[in-house]
């Protein structure tokens, strides 16, 4: 998992940068076919298809990945 620079990374709206604790993750999807999502703490990104990129979302959505449920 490297970063790349091609990718035009932006930040969600939710997302509180505070310079004691800058974590967010941001997406990037600029370059097409591929959608990365990257950690605004190590760097890291994991790359995604736009179809798995939308079922995650849509999973996200409906509370798929809601660990209190």
């Amino acid at each position: 998992m490297t970063a790349v620079s091609e990718f035009e990374f932006r930040t969600a709206t939710a997302c509180t940068l505070q310079n004691s604790d800058p974590r967010c993750v941001e997406v990037a999807t600029n370059v097409p076919g591929r959608v990365i999502v990257r950690s605004s703490v190590t760097g890291a990104t994991v790359e995604f298809t736009p179809g798995e990129w939308t079922d995650f979302l849509a999973g996200a959505k409906l509370g798929e990945f809601d660990l209190s449920a």
